[in-house]
């Protein structure tokens, strides 16, 4: 039976009123998110959290679910609660009201077990006696509290770089690794004094830390490098629960290494990483480090993809992992003793949040598509059959009328072939003509898959009855090493050629209306819609870009992580005349003079990533040529806008302004 919430009526009528309504912004903005999936040690029990946007309060609230894993059973709900976790196979804890909340399936009991404020990545010891969590602590004084005398003053100070990271100043706080027993006792820090940060910042969580099978040692991910802000050099490092030194297990090894993972009898780590130093999209290599020799291998040496969520069967013979493929997300398995990557699953989805039955023959995962966001789901290992366990959004979507989503293969200039995902509106009708929505991928390095945006929403897109090309062009995952590497020291090269095939090609279709086509995207997705802008001729009547890089020199010099554009750029532009050239060939501002099309431009100032003065400098060069235009601009945002009453904001200018210039009015 599928867990539908018991609020699906009430909000289904009130959002509704009639059948075979198209998908909103309103809508999209009140979709219930279903994450944090974890399975009960036994197998029997499936924990996973349900979030609520508040528009009106401008959070989410997280209600935490149980759903038993046999047969016909329904979903129960349990009240408030983020992080749900496993104590035992008869105890779960959540986070609430800044406490852990540990319940038993067998009693009413509720413990209450008070953490340090701020403690997140909540993870408990295989005997339930211990449980590990990370905390910031302060290890730097701020440079105020050397001036006592200046109570009112408000400053930083800083003598070497990463001053600041996506969307946070450095206030001298680390992320620290810490242990607190159950019983009773004060937490110890086992990182103490470092500045140093587990799990990695800004993206990294629980993934990045892992208990031993016997509870004496964890094993997390940190990079202790001198200049973290040049450098992707990050290790696994083994440290015993009751403290100690920790000792580096991946010595020499200078890419990322992340994710540790400990088979149940204690012989290995798995864990991914990469290769090759200061690349943070290189291939991620499933690797083994074997506990009693030091010794590190890698298990699929000739496996042309990346690894992600690796997850041991209980007897430590397999593991299976999930792998961007061609668009999709899907899980593999391999052994250990007959290394082989074989695919569990096919079909048109994203799937994650692995969840490893006890027998391995099940598994249980989230499931999104660019239709639909996430629901839980059960695989079955041996026919990769995939059953709905969970329908939460369901009732919204009965009462919509769908667009369709396919892929399709386009020739490109050199030869050879690009995937792009074709989304239609819903009642498509081939006789009449579309306007036209280019989406330009951002990353550079991020494959354009099968999940559910929501801001980036190719369904409401398509809902607002444009067709959408969305573009798996040079320089993304999911179809092989090369593929991916070819957008390093290109950036206006052969991936804008990929975007102008897909263009052309689809312009060239009779069902949609080329003098209504826009291109849209972020990151760099916003450089590319900023090279578009001078480069792409006439093909386009609207522009939108969020958090676009418009100037590689001076994005150098403000961005924060110097390893990306040290290798995606070549270095400094000063580095050398060969460097000097690739920046004034690939900069969209040398291309400004070619500016027509009307341009909207959004940043988010807290973005450090691709600071905000890159928006402003392309509004700037826009309003100075008489070109229309209109900057947005979110105080309180990074790169990402993350806000309830922000997104929908957003959601309201981006179509506002791609139907000024796109709207049926507009077709000449």
């Amino acid at each position: 039976m599928l867990a539908v919430p018991r609020w699906f009526a009430v909000f289904a009528l009130a959002a509704f009123a009639s059948a075979q309504a198209r998908l909103t912004p309103e809508t999209l903005a009140q979709l219930r998110r279903v994450g944090e999936l974890a399975l009960s040690p036994d197998g029997r029990h499936l924990l996973y959290t349900v979030r609520t946007p508040d528009l009106a309060q401008n959070r989410s609230a997280a209600v935490a679910w149980l759903l038993p894993t046999a047969a016909g059973s329904a979903a129960i709900e349990l009240g408030a609660g983020a992080a749900p976790n496993w104590r035992s196979a008869t105890a779960y804890a959540v986070m609430a009201g800044g406490k852990l909340l540990i319940r038993s399936l067998q009693t009413d009991e509720v413990q209450e077990l008070a953490l340090p404020a701020g403690a997140g990545n909540v993870a408990w010891s295989p005997d339930g006696a211990n449980v590990s969590f990370t905390q910031a602590v302060a290890v730097e004084p701020p440079v105020t509290a050397a001036h006592p005398d200046l109570p009112k003053a408000n400053a930083r100070a800083y003598d070497r770089l990463l001053v600041r990271h996506w969307d946070t100043w450095s206030d001298g706080t680390y992320s620290h690794l810490f242990v607190q027993p159950v019983a009773g006792g004060a937490p110890r820090d086992l990182m103490a004094g470092e500045r140093v940060h587990t799990p990695l910042p800004p993206f990294g969580g629980g993934e990045q830390i892992a208990w031993s099978p016997d509870g004496q040692e964890l094993c997390y991910t940190a990079r202790r490098v001198p200049y973290p802000e040049a450098s992707t050099d990050s290790s696994l490092w083994a440290v015993p629960a009751a403290g100690g030194p920790a000792r580096n297990l991946t010595p020499g090894m200078p890419g990322y290494d992340q994710d540790p993972s400990y088979s149940p009898d204690g012989r290995w780590i798995a864990f991914g990483s990469m290769a090759r130093p200061g690349f943070e999209a290189d291939k991620l290599r499933l690797m083994l480090h074997e506990r009693a020799t030091g010794k590190n291998v890698e298990l699929l040496p000739d496996f042309d993809a990346s690894a992600h969520e690796l997850r041991w069967t209980a007897d430590g013979k397999r593991l299976f992992f999930t792998v961007e493929t061609a668009g999709t997300t899907q899980v593999y398995t391999t052994t250990i003793a007959a290394p082989k990557a074989t695919p569990v699953t096919s079909g048109q989805h994203a799937l994650s949040g692995l969840q490893v039955a006890p027998d391995g023959q099940t598994l249980y995962a989230l499931r999104a598509t660019m239709l639909r966001p996430n629901e839980v789901v059960r695989i079955d290992v041996a026919s990769g059959a995939i059953t709905p366990l969970s329908d939460h959004n369901g009732p919204v979507f009965a009462g919509l009328e769908l667009p369709t989503c396919e892929a399709e293969w386009f020739p490109a200039t050199d030869g050879k072939q690009v995937h792009s995902w074709i989304l239609k509106p819903p009642g498509f009708d081939p006789a009449k003509r579309h306007p036209f929505v280019l989406f330009c991928q951002g990353g550079p390095q991020s494959m354009v898959g099968q999940a559910f945006s929501f801001r980036w929403n190719f369904h409401l897109m398509a809902a607002k009855g444009y067709v959408v090309a969305a573009v798996n062009r040079r320089g993304l995952p999911g179809f092989g090493q090369a593929w991916n590497d070819q957008i390093s020291r290109d950036w206006g090269g052969q991936a804008m050629r990929d975007l102008l095939s897909v263009t052309d090609a689809m312009q060239a279709r009779p069902y949609v209306d080329k003098r209504r086509s826009a291109a849209v995207g972020a990151s760099f997705g916003g450089f590319s819609v900023y090279w578009l802008m001078g480069n792409g001729g006439d093909r386009f009547a609207a522009m939108i870009s969020h958090c676009g890089v418009f100037n590689l020199e001076s994005m150098y010099l403000a961005t924060e992580e110097l390893f990306f554009v040290d290798w995606d750029l070549g270095g400094p532009y000063w580095k050398s005349p060969e460097v000097a050239a690739g920046y004034q060939k690939h900069s969209p501002h040398r291309y400004v003079q070619n500016w027509r099309t009307p341009l909207l431009v959004i940043h988010g100032e807290k973005d450090f990533r691709v600071p905000y003065d890159q928006g402003l400098q392309a509004f700037t060069a826009a309003q100075v040529q008489g070109v229309p235009s209109r900057l947005l601009v979110f105080p309180d945002e990074g790169h990402w806008v993350l806000q309830a009453q922000n997104g929908l904001l957003w959601q309201r200018e981006f179509f506002g302004w791609l139907e000024r210039w796109c709207g049926e009015g507009k077709a000449k």
